[in-house]
């Protein structure tokens, strides 16, 4: 999949709520984290392997599906933080990447599925097709990046 930017000032607050609690992290301590919050999202995985650098995660490893390693590259990037992702994940059955949108001022999840597939009432399916990261369909925040699947 490649390299992937995502907005760094936006998304999950898993390192810590103030600057200085980001700082304390080490690299070590941030890829645990960031382990650690794909784990408790219950993202599919047969081996996966977090590494820091900077603003940059790697991520490597192997998965099912090609929506599994999209996945935990999205959960990982829409983290605080996180500038980029560099997806190095091997899938076992491989698929068409899917697209991406980012989420900007005034986005609904109805209004991307009218602009992408010409219907507003397809919004469950990209709602679905980022689950468990999105919990609500009406929650979704300007930079966040989401999964858009071929219908």
């Amino acid at each position: 999949m490649g390299l992937m930017s995502f907005f760094k000032g936006v998304g999950e607050k898993i390192f810590g709520k103030s600057e200085s609690e980001v700082a304390e992290k080490t690299p070590e301590l941030k890829a645990s984290a960031l382990l650690a919050h794909v784990q408790g999202l219950g993202l599919a995985f047969k081996a996966l392997t977090v590494k820091v650098n900077g603003d940059t995660v790697t991520i490597s490893g192997e998965t099912e599906s090609q929506e599994d390693a999209e996945k935990i590259a999205l959960a990982v990037g829409n983290v605080e933080g996180v500038g980029a992702v560099d997806n190095q994940m091997v899938v076992s059955t491989p698929a068409p990447e899917a697209r991406y949108h980012t989420v900007e001022k005034g986005d609904s999840l109805s209004k991307i599925a009218k602009a992408v597939y010409g219907d507003a009432m397809k919004y469950p399916v990209i709602f679905e097709a980022n689950k468990p990261m999105l919990k609500d369909p009406d929650l979704i925040y300007p930079g966040q990046v989401l999964r858009i699947p071929e219908l």
